[in-house]
């Protein structure tokens, strides 16, 4: 079960691989809703971040978006290949992901949505 991949109320998903590290990026909803992608700007590896603190900007044709970190803990990778090409993030979850952190409290992970009540959430918005 700790394949799954876990969801946030902004539109992150997570998905926990070699224990602790959480390979993070956004949701084809907020994907779908920036549009066309022109820029990423990523955070610094070793930069520590807390649960719900911003740690990168996601920009597109029509506006730019912060991405939020699910997970307190410290940035471990970065995913370079999206410097030079954006639109990897709308690929698959090996090509489009932005950091992967190293999770400092599993509790964090207990407040995630599983899939099921991530598309629950997202009819809730309509």
């Amino acid at each position: 079960m700790a394949e799954a991949i876990k969801y946030t109320k902004e539109h992150e998903w997570l998905k926990l691989e070699d224990g602790n590290v959480a390979v993070i990026g956004i949701t084809a909803y907020a994907q779908d809703a920036l549009g066309d992608l022109v820029f990423v700007e990523l955070p610094d590896v070793g930069r520590t971040v807390s649960k719900g603190e911003d740690f990168a900007v996601v920009e597109s044709v029509k506006t730019a978006a912060e991405v939020y970190s699910p997970v307190a803990g410290e940035i471990v990778a970065i995913n370079d290949n999206l410097s030079s090409d954006p639109e990897l993030i709308k690929k698959s979850l090996e090509e489009g992901w932005i950091v992967k952190i190293k999770v400092t409290d599993e509790s964090d992970l207990e407040e995630l949505m599983d899939k099921e009540a991530y598309d629950e959430f997202l009819s809730s918005q309509e």
